[in-house]
């Protein structure tokens, strides 16, 4: 079995010290194979921030990480850094800002940077990305479950949030179910959710759902929703499934709150 912990949206520099803490604890309890970090990663990308990001993560002691950027992690009021070298400050603490990939028997995660300095917020998934996508997908083992993770969300669950769609996220989705997807993990709007897009979509050919993410550590809470994680867990036979956490106020801990079996 592969154990799959997706932290998004910290947002360091408006972390809580009660959400580290759980976090913490959590990580030691469940010991996963991968920490995903689906972005937003900083509040205003500040060289700072990044530290205290990567002191924290580190400290997780994980035997793989995978980040991508989200929209705030590349300077909103510093222009000349943005249009010239947007992901300095995320590159020097986390490496280049550039679609990876993890890999287990029974999983294939594929995760993509979405963001775009001539953006403000919104991101974007190119078709160059959506093919190679498609194409890494097809050649996935027949035991590995394929999920594909990015920063803002393919589906929404509240009329508010369409303007924070990912764009191009409707041909991406149909693409990557043609080419074996079975979902797209994201974050971005602090509200965690699991959803089937087949259920909404009569174009896919097959089931691909989409799994949200609340903000793990920020203060920037929404929608009454407190801190949350996901974890996925996947094994033999493409066994998946995508558990919500959310932070116990009381507790001072993460618990389980729900569990979706996706295949």
């Amino acid at each position: 079995m592969t154990v799959v912990l997706q932290v998004s949206d910290p947002h360091f520099g408006t972390e809580r010290p009660m959400a580290l803490a759980a976090l913490e604890r959590l990580c030691a309890d469940l010991r996963p194979d991968l920490v995903l970090v689906t972005g937003d990663i900083t509040q205003r990308a500040r060289a700072i921030e990044f530290s205290r990001a990567k002191a924290f993560l580190d400290n997780l002691r994980t035997p793989v990480r995978l980040t991508i950027p989200g929209n705030h992690d590349i300077p909103l009021y510093a222009l000349h850094t943005r249009f010239l070298h947007p992901y300095q400050r995320y590159e020097r603490v986390f490496g280049p800002a550039q679609d990876s990939e993890f890999e287990t028997d029974d999983l294939l995660l594929i995760a993509l940077n979405t963001t775009r300095r001539y953006r403000h917020k919104h991101g974007e998934v190119s078709p160059a990305q959506i093919e190679r996508t498609a194409q890494r997908l097809a050649r996935a083992r027949p035991g590995q479950v394929r999920l594909i993770a990015v920063h803002q969300p393919v589906a929404v669950t509240r009329s508010s949030d369409v303007i924070n769609l990912l764009r191009g996220h409707s041909e991406a989705v149909k693409r990557w179910s043609e080419a074996g997807a079975d979902a797209v993990v994201g974050g971005h709007i602090h509200l965690p959710y699991v959803l089937p897009l087949h259920e909404r979509r009569a174009d896919l050919p097959r089931p691909v759902w989409a799994i949200q993410a609340g903000t793990a550590l920020s203060t920037r809470v929404r929608g009454g929703i407190p801190n949350s994680v996901n974890v996925i867990r996947t094994g033999p036979g493409r066994a998946a499934s995508a558990e919500r956490w959310d932070v116990d106020e009381t507790a001072g801990l993460f618990q389980r709150v729900s569990s979706t079996p996706l295949l």
